[in-house]
């Protein structure tokens, strides 16, 4: 069975939950202790996708306040994205529209997921009414911390790369 690997990139704003989602994927396992990613910290997982394995490198990039502020040299060469937002902090998700369509221009033909993280932080009503207030659709929302949802976000993108 041959294998095909491809870089994601996942971006998002400071202690937003984008290094304990890849934890939760790749390695099971969940920290409360943070750790802020300086520079780049890549991991490995492969994938199988309807008979393909894709090894996925996941390319986890510093937070930082704004897309534009992101070294393009760690975005180059990315077959999908992955924009992660921090539910229970509403400045991480203030400018997601413009974030957004920063990425959309500058990288047009690659899938991306719009994820809101720490769904475990939020009652049920409050995720609702976020959700409602949002200018955007989100494609998944997830808990670093139980895992929902993490592994569906992965493999979606997975899919979609592979399409």
């Amino acid at each position: 069975m041959s294998e095909v690997s491809k870089k994601v990139a996942i971006l998002g704003q400071y202690g937003v939950g984008k290094s304990s989602l890849i934890r939760q994927f790749v390695y099971r396992k969940f920290s409360e202790k943070y750790l802020t990613t300086i520079g780049v910290h890549v991991q490995k997982k492969v994938l199988d996708i309807n008979g393909t394995q894709l090894a996925m490198i996941i390319w986890d990039l510093e937070g930082d306040t704004s897309v534009g502020k992101v070294r393009p040299s760690y975005l180059m060469g990315s077959s999908g994205l992955i924009y992660v937002f921090d539910l229970s902090r509403p400045h991480t998700y203030a400018d997601i529209n413009q974030e957004i369509d920063l990425l959309k221009s500058e990288f047009p033909n690659e899938p991306l997921k719009i994820v809101g993280n720490k769904k475990d932080l939020i009652h049920d009503v409050d995720l609702d009414q976020i959700l409602a207030n949002m200018t955007i659709s989100c494609d998944f929302i997830t808990s670093a911390k139980t895992g929902e949802y993490v592994d569906e976000m992965f493999y979606t993108l997975g899919e979609d790369i592979l399409k």
